[in-house]
């Protein structure tokens, strides 16, 4: 349980470290675009970003 924890967390690392790495400015414009939403678009999103990884765990 506990390696496959860490497997998780480094593969969210790696994708996360993706668009940065390879195009930076257009990360650092969609992180602009995220810091002008407001909080309740925000929560959704987050929902919404739970939800798939929940779907995708189901599968």
């Amino acid at each position: 349980m506990s390696d496959s924890l860490w497997t998780a967390f480094a593969l969210v690392l790696v994708i996360e470290g993706l668009l940065p790495f390879a195009a930076p400015a257009a990360w650092r414009r969609v992180f602009q675009q995220v810091l002008a939403l407001r909080d309740g678009q925000l929560r959704f999103f987050g929902l919404l970003s739970i939800l798939l990884g929940l779907a995708l765990l189901a599968l």
